[in-house]
């Protein structure tokens, strides 16, 4: 199996700098942003470019609040296969790339293969959920839910510790 390793892009304290900005504000203009860098537009925009065609700028979204659009559920789900050594696994990871529901899922070590982070409506859409999508899938020998009682910290911001201290 040939293993993808992600290159280490070469970050100067003004690239940190606009990724700081545009992990708070992804909608913040360049006119804005060469502002608030103290940098001439043209030069802003191209670093903002370089850092989107290199990868380092996945995209762009807007954060919605799951609950005001009636997701009320949110489960941790482990998966544990019984086989490895078929396509089981990858066949699995083929589905669940395509299913909405499905916030994220790593593979894990430890006791189970998977976790799931899976919203739902309610309870029954969440166990239609499992009844119909997860059991049905080949080689999986355990599913264990654990549901969020409080979502107490949740965010797709990145940590960029450089940026953040010349910003004080």
């Amino acid at each position: 199996m040939k293993k993808n390793k992600t290159k280490q892009v070469a970050l100067d304290d003004t690239d940190l700098a606009i990724l700081a900005l545009l992990q708070e504000d992804a909608s913040i203009s360049n006119a804005e942003l060469s502002e608030r860098l103290s940098l001439s537009l043209t030069p802003c925009w191209r670093r903002r470019k370089r850092l989107e065609e290199e990868g380092v700028i996945k995209d762009y979204q807007a954060n919605l609040d799951r609950k005001m659009l009636g997701l009320e559920i949110m489960a941790f789900v482990h998966v544990r296969f019984a086989v490895h050594s078929d396509h089981t696994p990858e066949d699995f990871e083929a589905v669940i790339k395509e299913l909405p529901q499905v916030q994220a899922c790593h593979k894990i070590t430890g006791d189970a293969d998977y976790l799931l982070q899976v919203l739902a409506e309610d309870l029954d859409a969440y166990s239609d959920f499992v009844e119909s999508v997860l059991r049905r899938q080949l080689g999986i020998a355990s599913i264990q839910s654990s549901l969020a009682l409080k979502e107490v910290k949740a965010t797709s911001r990145v940590a960029i510790p450089a940026a953040d201290r010349n910003r004080t």
